[in-house]
């Protein structure tokens, strides 16, 4: 019998099976951008957050086996399919063939690479700020394809194609998801 996880619930698991500070504040990003979507397109933001916060549960300790350890994590702490399946689409066409099909799995995929980019050109602001972070200057780092080298811009397009929004609209929600969470993130800066 499954059960809905509390938020704490998906914190604690998060932090068990996560060292790295950079990819638990990676999973807050997330967190905080799926509430910023749930709201925007009348979703449950409970719902999304924590499945946003939880979506890179194994890469710290089984970056070979991303999504297919997290499904077994999921599984045995009685998560609901509906919960796994979301976080195994996030990584279709690099770790799963599980295709995101409802709003929010396209969601999830959609910003899941982008909260990187957003992140990065930040932290390359003389504010060290997401605060003020534009949509042109995310935009500018995108054509550099050395900036945020990691960052796959075709997830990120493709997403976007998906959820039927233009780029710069999806570079908006990211920043503003973010920027509600500066603190939490170590992205506030020097900006009072």
């Amino acid at each position: 019998m499954s059960y809905t996880p509390t938020r704490g619930e998906a914190f604690e698991l998060l932090k068990k099976h996560t060292k790295s500070e950079s990819l638990i504040k990676h999973g807050l990003a997330v967190e905080a951008v799926m509430r910023f979507y749930a709201i925007k397109n009348n979703e449950d933001a409970e719902k999304w957050g924590i499945i946003g916060l939880v979506h890179d549960l194994d890469w710290d300790q089984y970056p070979e086996e991303h999504c297919k350890k997290t499904r077994e994590i999921l599984e045995s702490e009685n998560w609901p399919e509906e919960y796994i399946r979301a976080v195994e689409s996030h990584a279709w066409l690099t770790c799963t063939e599980v295709e995101p099909q409802t709003i929010l799995e396209k969601t999830l995929y959609a910003v899941d690479e982008l909260t990187g980019l957003v992140t990065t050109t930040a932290l390359i602001r003389p504010s060290k700020s997401v605060l003020d972070v534009k949509v042109k200057s995310v935009q500018k780092n995108w054509k550099n394809k050395r900036f945020a080298a990691g960052v796959d811009r075709t997830v990120i397009a493709r997403g976007a194609e998906m959820l039927n929004i233009e780029i710069p609209d999806l570079i908006q929600g990211c920043i503003e998801g973010m920027q509600k969470i500066a603190d939490n993130l170590g992205l506030k800066g020097n900006i009072s």
